[in-house]
């Protein structure tokens, strides 16, 4: 990382969040495993993925995420059939501008009808009449980003969605966002490894570290959704210190990388995404772990090397 912030920032990191003014719980679920194999189709058990939503929300998340285009159509579909009609403290967050292609990769699509065309899709799925939250993936075309933005600040007025996050952007991008309307969150790549290259390859939005727009969230109070939290393999082989915190703690790497993140910024809401019921209870204890500022300091000194 390229960056470690000071050791108060991890002093008493708090429990919840507020998002369009609703306070959640600073550990959510993301709903992308709920599919089968490379987030195609149904998933082999069916009833255990919706035993998954049905558990996560008795262990106390209160922030699905999902699209769509996880399946497509399966993600939602498991979500509405597990826990409709939704529980009041519980916000489902979807995302919009992309789609899967037949050879199972993805694309943008993000054009105005297109967006609509996704913004229905969330809606029927989830059966609700207005989604809780939508973030506006950017993947790179021939769109510009501030147009695919006036669609969702459309359709916010329509009063089909209530609030509007980004996803993986620069901080220019949010900068832009703000000046036409209020952003309630942001997802972009963010775990113990690092992963500065995520926008390497787009056409329109400078490459930056992670921490820069981590940072400037923090700074806006603008809750901050890493995806791929728990990118641990390579790295914990690698790098002693997760490692040492794990075994001091008698805790996984996992946890311990999510606790990291939960440290790391008080904006910071983690969702992991699991299709087990095991993995599932591991990853929400990892809410009760504390680490000492010395030990997330050591982490990110770690991934710097």
């Amino acid at each position: 990382m390229s960056k470690t912030p000071s050791s108060s920032a991890f002093a008493h990191p708090p429990a919840t969040l507020n998002l369009g003014g609703r306070e959640v719980r600073r550990l959510g679920f993301g709903a992308m495993r709920l599919p089968g194999k490379d987030v195609w189709g149904p998933p082999e058990d069916a009833g255990n993925a919706r035993k998954v939503v049905r558990r996560a929300v008795d262990l106390g998340i209160q922030f699905i995420d999902t699209s769509w285009y996880y399946g497509p159509h399966i993600s939602n579909t498991i979500i509405a059939e597990a826990i409709h009609p939704y529980p009041a403290d519980v916000v489902i967050a979807t995302k919009l501008g992309g789609k899967r292609t037949p050879d199972k990769g993805w694309a943008p699509f993000n054009r105005p009808e297109e967006l609509r065309q996704g913004c229905e899709h969330d809606l029927r799925e989830l059966r609700v009449e207005t989604l809780d939250l939508v973030h506006l993936r950017v993947i790179p075309n021939d769109i510009p980003f501030l147009e695919t933005l006036d669609t969702l600040i459309q359709l916010q007025a329509e009063g089909k969605l209530r609030n509007i996050g980004l996803s993986n952007v620069n901080t220019a991008q949010v900068k832009s966002a703000l000046k036409r309307t209020p952003v309630v969150t942001v997802q972009n790549l963010f775990n113990v490894s690092g992963g500065s290259g995520f926008l390497a390859k787009s056409t329109h939005a400078e490459v930056e570290a992670p921490e820069k727009v981590l940072d400037f969230c923090t700074a806006k109070g603008i809750a901050y959704l890493p995806f791929f939290p728990l990118a641990v393999g390579t790295y914990a082989k690698s790098h002693g210190a997760l490692d040492a915190v794990a075994t001091r703690h008698g805790a996984s790497q996992a946890q311990v990388a999510l606790a990291w993140l939960l440290a790391r910024s008080p904006v910071m809401l983690p969702i992991p995404g699991t299709s087990s019921l095991a993995h599932l209870e591991e990853n929400c204890a990892a809410s009760s772990l504390r680490l000492t500022p010395e030990e997330v300091a050591s982490i990110a000194q770690d991934a710097r090397t």
